[in-house]
């Protein structure tokens, strides 16, 4: 972690300057939401004083100013997961969710035929779950679950006979709420081998480690800005070329058509028939800074800062709480990220999470949309302490201070 200073990281976020029932704000929810640099809050600023004006057509000076921030966020972001063809490869949708939807809505409905596989896991987001479970009803499609071992892990042993028939395996890159990060690679190796495609929520992953979707092994990938510390309103679907092209629209309206007559429409080329409608112009410039930011930092040195507190906070829960929290994750750095849910006896999550804000602690608590993983575990929900690049061992203090405190109210 050369090099890499927190306490200077977090002096660039604005909102971790505030004092919380007079206590440094500790932020540690960043898996529902990561917070912004100043420097993303300049940017869509910058575009709202300067280049307030809609995209792509217009000639004026400021229209273009737009149109070219907004196109040159599409290439660095494909730039920063590394996508081969990034005008031609990444679409920019409303959230991670609204990414899955267009993906199984459009290629899913076009593509897939009843009776046709899609293979999702037991630890999926239900972004990852709810659309296919709507097109199964609508095309007949099967889906099949890769249980969770209790260790955490994916259970891969039966995963031949899971992928026989598939067309598609979709999972996480990491979950949101065990923190487990699945060996994407080895799942796209092997679902290309049946001549499936393999699709990857990447929301926990993109701003805590390298993402290269050629790598990977992916065929698409989606993840939200506000997760990497951009704009909420934003959300990104990068689909390989090859596949894209086959994809028919999935929003009808301006700006993603060629042509309309009277007797019916030609969609546009490329990832412009799937922008119908003014796009997220300022958050697109937000998000722009914001992978500025993190490249700034370090992937790896981000990875690695984070890699450290999260070994800190399970030492000391082991340690300060054996016995009394149980930890619904690995309980080992090995293959897991900066997610850690807790189940602490006695203590309702939301009762824990209301006490640890007295503290000026910020945790998640609610079954985190895997209600599926919920009752795998057998919990109805957890707290959920999840770090960014800004994250401290001071905000780990609070934290536990806090904790010490709710096991202490509630006996």
């Amino acid at each position: 972690m050369s090099g890499y200073d927190p306490a200077l990281v977090r002096a660039d976020f604005p909102l971790l300057g505030r004092v919380i029932h007079d206590h440094p704000i500790a932020y540690l929810d960043s898996g529902a939401t990561s917070i912004s640099p100043a420097s993303v809050i300049t940017a869509m600023s910058h575009y709202y004083e300067n280049s307030h004006a809609n995209v792509h057509r217009a000639v004026y000076v400021t229209a273009e100013e737009a149109t070219a921030t907004y196109e040159g966020a599409r290439r660095r972001v494909g730039r920063f997961i590394g996508a081969p063809h990034p005008d031609e490869e990444v679409v920019f949708t409303k959230n991670a969710t609204e990414a899955f939807n267009l993906f199984v809505k459009s290629w899913g409905a076009s593509q897939l035929r009843p009776g046709d596989v899609v293979v999702l896991s037991e630890m999926e987001h239900h972004a990852n779950i709810v659309p296919w479970f709507q097109l199964r009803d609508q095309i007949g499609i099967e889906i099949r679950f890769i249980p969770v071992s209790d260790d955490f892990r994916l259970d891969l042993s039966g995963l031949d006979e899971l992928l026989v028939g598939a067309k598609v395996v979709s999972v996480t890159g990491m979950s949101n709420v065990l923190g487990t990060i699945n060996p994407v690679r080895e799942l796209a190796d092997r679902a290309h081998a049946v001549g499936a495609i393999l699709v990857v929520d990447a929301a926990q992953s993109v701003a805590h480690s390298v993402t290269n979707v050629v790598e990977m092994g992916a065929d698409a990938i989606m993840f939200s800005a506000h997760k990497m510390l951009g704009p909420t309103g934003l959300g990104v679907l990068w689909v390989r070329r090859e596949i894209l092209s086959a994809m028919p629209p999935f929003l009808g309206g301006g700006g993603m058509i060629a042509d309309v007559t009277l007797e019916g429409f030609t969609a546009a080329s490329g990832v412009t028939r799937f922008e119908a409608g003014t796009p997220p112009i300022a958050e697109a410039a937000g998000l722009s800074a914001a992978v500025d930011y993190l490249e700034k930092l370090g992937m790896a040195a981000i990875a690695d800062h984070e890699a450290q507190l999260t070994g800190h906070t399970l030492e000391r829960l082991a340690t300060e709480f054996a016995g009394r929290v149980r930890i619904l994750g690995p309980s080992t750095l090995e293959k897991r990220g900066g997610v850690i849910s807790l189940d602490v006896e006695g203590v309702h999550p939301h009762d824990l999470a209301q006490v640890l804000d007295q503290f000026g602690v910020c945790v998640r608590p609610g079954h985190h949309c895997a209600k599926p993983l919920m009752r795998r575990f057998g919990v109805v929900a957890t707290a959920r302490v999840s770090f960014g690049p800004y994250s401290t061992l001071g905000d780990l203090d609070a934290l536990f201070d806090g904790l010490h405190h709710a096991v202490g109210v509630f006996g």
